[in-house]
């Protein structure tokens, strides 16, 4: 008896020991889990071995800006130092170095340090290059950092250029950068009585999707001129996913210059067509609003001619407003597209419907809107009456979803 139960004490504490060792491996992996950093983002570009020997041989045209960058180093001079023999470089709104001012017209020109031709897209004839640019070319390669927003331009000067492609026989490449408003989808469907220079496909304001998606969804859903398909590839982003909380290293355009105020966009950027100033020639763009009649508010701000914003709304003019700065990045994010601020200024001024000009309607992308704002509705009964297309437009896209969700 004795010997069994030394035998039965044995088993015991060997168990014991074996389940105590289990526990504190799994407390180790735990702890490594809960302290390793996420996988860094890869963006497309950065890629070369999925797609430089695709590139060989053929007269390649380069849509990008001064975002295109692998690090230190632009995309443009990837593609040279890999034997690539770009051509064409096509500059969107902004230009190719990224500092023009939003709407500023931006002339065709010649890259001072590669000497390759600029091709400027932004307000050329019918949105179409001329077609001896594009007779010598054999594919249009698409590295450029979006912000997500349907009225954000440079998805239009994609598409744009897809459809030139499509009319001229050439083919399409996206390298794929990371969306920052990628977490969720918000705003109506474009009506496209309202398409427009700020809205070109019938998608939500806050769409939630790459350039790559947009290409691949334009593409499958027949949105190109006469339905037109271009051969198209994408090169996707390794490590990315659409809850991926994705800073971007360069501003994106002059006015756009952290990621508050890329995250407050949403929600601010229908202030351009009012009289209220969102900070344009502020230190602060995209993170105020105020007018020089706003009551009883004790944020101050005077808009100044500054790089980016040469002529800015209010210019000069002392402003009491709103200082958004407060808001927290997790805020801003939940609160996706909030009318409220809009609601404030438009009740405050008391100017009635010459607070608004038409360029509200191809903004928000419907033509009830203003009215509601007019009837008094809240931001709240607003935004649900675009809950359905918010869930049309996800049902819609999932098929061209390259990234989880």
């Amino acid at each position: 008896m004795q010997h069994l139960l030394s035998k039965l004490f044995l088993g015991f504490a060997l168990l014991t020991s074996l389940s105590c060792k289990a526990e504190a491996q799994k407390s180790e992996a735990t702890a490594a889990t809960e302290t390793q950093a996420p996988a860094e983002v890869v963006v497309g570009a950065a890629r070369t071995d999925k797609y430089i020997d695709s590139l060989k041989g053929k007269r390649v045209a380069l849509f990008s800006n001064h975002t295109g960058m692998v690090g230190d180093k632009h995309t443009l001079d990837i593609l040279l130092e890999n034997g690539i023999n770009v051509v064409t470089l096509f500059s969107p709104e902004h230009g190719f170095r990224g500092t023009a001012d939003a709407g500023e017209h931006v002339s065709s020109s010649v890259d001072p340090v590669t000497g390759i031709p600029i091709a400027s897209l932004y307000g050329a004839k019918d949105r179409m290059p001329a077609q001896d640019i594009m007779d010598g070319i054999d594919i249009i390669v698409t590295d450029i950092q979006d912000v997500g927003l349907r009225y954000y331009t440079y998805y239009c000067t994609m598409v744009d250029l897809m459809n030139a492609a499509a009319k001229y026989g050439k083919e399409f490449m996206v390298l794929d950068r990371p969306n920052p408003n990628g977490m969720y989808v918000d705003g109506p469907i474009l009506d496209m009585k309202y398409a427009s220079g700020v809205g070109r496909l019938p998608i939500t304001v806050v769409h939630g999707m790459t350039l790559g998606e947009i290409a691949s969804m334009a593409n499958g859903e027949g949105w190109l001129k006469e339905g037109a398909k271009v051969p198209l590839t994408v090169v996707p982003c390794d490590n990315y996913t659409h809850q991926t909380r994705y800073e971007l290293p360069i501003a994106p355009s002059p006015n756009l210059r952290d990621m508050k105020a890329i995250y407050l966009y949403p929600s601010v950027c229908y202030f351009e067509a009012t009289p209220v100033s969102l900070g344009r020639g502020t230190d602060f763009p995209f993170l105020v609003y105020g007018h020089p009649d706003m009551k009883n508010r004790t944020f101050e701000f005077t808009p100044r001619s500054v790089p980016g914003a040469k002529n800015p709304p209010l210019l000069d003019e002392h402003c009491y407003g709103v200082d958004l700065r407060t808001v927290t990045d997790d805020e801003a994010i939940a609160q996706g597209i909030n009318l409220a601020y809009v609601i404030d200024a438009y009740n405050d001024l008391g100017m009635g419907d010459k607070f608004f000009r038409n360029f509200f309607e191809l903004l928000i992308g419907r033509g009830d809107i203003r009215q509601m704002i007019e009837d008094g509705k809240s931001a709240d009964e607003i935004k649900a009456t675009w809950a359905g297309d918010v869930e049309k437009f996800k049902e819609q896209r999932r098929p061209y979803l390259i990234y989880a969700e």
